[in-house]
């Protein structure tokens, strides 16, 4: 991280004016301005957005605001992270799979896949926690694909569950 002169005399200004960070206590908060600087309001200095991948790695919690409308920007900054993560390397998603996020948008079940996504993805996270707990003999990809195979044949189940459920109860009736 860079400190600059600029930046300590901005957060200064900032805090003088009367710019209150309105997060929660213990939440981190970055500030974006108009040329696209992000601000660490607890370090006062300016940072990358590798800067606040390392910050995400590393489980902490932030938020980045937009310093002149106080506008809530953390999302579009996380999909920043993401785009730059996807274009370089080997890329998470595939062209099919982000097609189908796509067309979810705008769809009965948008919020119902979005839940989805997030129970699987946290399922996926605990499960490489317990197993990197264990320690002794690591998993090689093969072994990953495997669980993860057993993980979509738990999803497809899923889903056709609640198929089921909404052939019984319909929507709108009880």
């Amino acid at each position: 991280m860079s400190t600059t002169r600029r930046g300590k005399a901005r957060a200064t200004s900032d805090t003088e004016a009367g710019g209150s960070e309105a997060a929660a206590p213990g939440i981190r908060v970055l500030k974006k301005y108009p040329n696209r600087r992000l601000y660490d309001t607890q370090t006062s200095a300016y940072i990358t957005l590798a800067d606040v991948k390392r910050m995400v790695l590393e489980g902490v919690p932030f938020e980045v605001l937009d310093a002149k409308t106080q506008e809530d920007l953390t999302r579009s900054i996380l999909l920043q992270i993401i785009l730059e993560e996807e274009t370089g390397g080997v890329p998470l998603f595939s062209t099919t799979s982000l097609a189908q996020i796509i067309r979810f948008y705008g769809h009965a079940m948008q919020g119902a896949m979005g839940g989805l996504l997030e129970k699987q993805m946290q399922a996926f996270a605990d499960m490489q926690q317990r197993f990197g707990q264990q320690g002794g003999v690591p998993f090689t990809p093969d072994a990953w694909s495997g669980l993860m195979s057993g993980m979509t044949e738990q999803s497809k189940a899923l889903m056709n569950q609640w198929q089921e459920q909404f052939k019984i109860f319909p929507f709108g009736k009880k």
